[in-house]
């Protein structure tokens, strides 16, 4: 069932939250059938009468009108067949009218354009008064994401051109939306002293640079001709010494032993904060 044969019984079953409504008996059959004989509740059938599909354009920067190449504007009129009982009085169809309205327009996300009603009339054969009403709702059929009760859109990207949208020659994958938003990301940590310390940034990163704001990349010591490295690189499967990079982020080290042309690594010093840009 698409979203539009099933908006009925989705605003059926939004209406049956509303507490302000909760004495008006909601069904979906249209044309209603006969009520039951006799009529203890107001009830109300919810259809669709019909609908206009047509074009949708959207104005650009210039002032001029473009047509949305994968989009429709349509006009859903919705049909609210109203029966009272003879006990509460033709008024309860207008009340009933009324309050539904009301809830449709101030509380759901519906687009009401506008809606209206005819005479009540009386009908013998369900002792009811009936009233006949309607409210005509703007919907964009468009390629976007439904939300539940508020139908803000009645169909989904992959219902209305779903191989269109996953053709990633010529539209980002989310993935790659999240990126152009947010490439990388900077921090910074505290040395911990000798030994290993993770650094959790919730993905694995492409690159990673790491240093100390004001310090060289490295220092040496003249009297023992020791050199310490003091900031690091990596991408892919290579780093610099005293960097690893891992799927969720990367890992840095101090070390005494380890060392490369008798460099030693030391992103992890006590005591020092250490600053880290990883890009996605």
């Amino acid at each position: 069932m698409n979203e539009i044969s099933a908006l009925p019984a989705n605003i059926v079953a939004w209406l049956k939250t509303r507490e302000e409504l909760s004495d008006i008996r909601f069904l979906t059959e249209f044309p209603a059938v006969k009520k039951a004989i006799p009529l203890k509740y107001t009830t109300v059938a919810v259809g669709i009468q019909g609908m206009e599909i047509v074009d949708s354009f959207t104005e650009n920067d210039e002032g001029v009108l473009v047509e949305n190449e994968f989009c429709r504007q349509a006009k859903i009129n919705l049909r609210l067949s109203i029966h009272a009982p003879y006990s509460s009085g033709g008024e309860a169809c207008h009340d009933a009218f009324t309050d539904i309205i009301d809830c449709l327009t101030f509380a759901s996300g519906l687009d009401i354009l506008y809606s209206g009603c005819d005479s009540v009339s009386s009908d013998r054969d369900t002792d009811a008064f009936v009233l006949s009403a309607w409210a005509t709702v703007n919907a964009s059929l468009c390629p976007a994401a439904t939300s539940g009760l508020d139908f803000p859109s009645f169909i989904t990207k992959d219902l209305l051109c779903g191989t269109h949208i996953r053709d990633e020659d010529i539209h980002l994958s989310l993935k790659q939306k999240e990126y152009l938003d947010t490439p990388f990301v900077t921090g910074s940590y505290f040395g911990m002293g000798n030994g290993t310390q993770s650094i959790t940034l919730g993905f694995k990163p492409s690159v990673v640079i790491v240093l100390i704001n004001g310090m060289p990349l490295f220092t040496t010591d003249v009297s023992t001709g020791k050199s310490s490295a003091r900031s690091a690189v990596g991408f892919d499967e290579a780093a610099s010494i005293g960097l690893e990079l891992t799927n969720s982020g990367f890992k840095v080290r101090t070390s005494s032993t380890e060392h490369i042309s008798n460099c030693y690594p030391d992103l992890n010093a006590l005591g020092i904060t250490y600053r880290y840009v990883a890009f996605k």
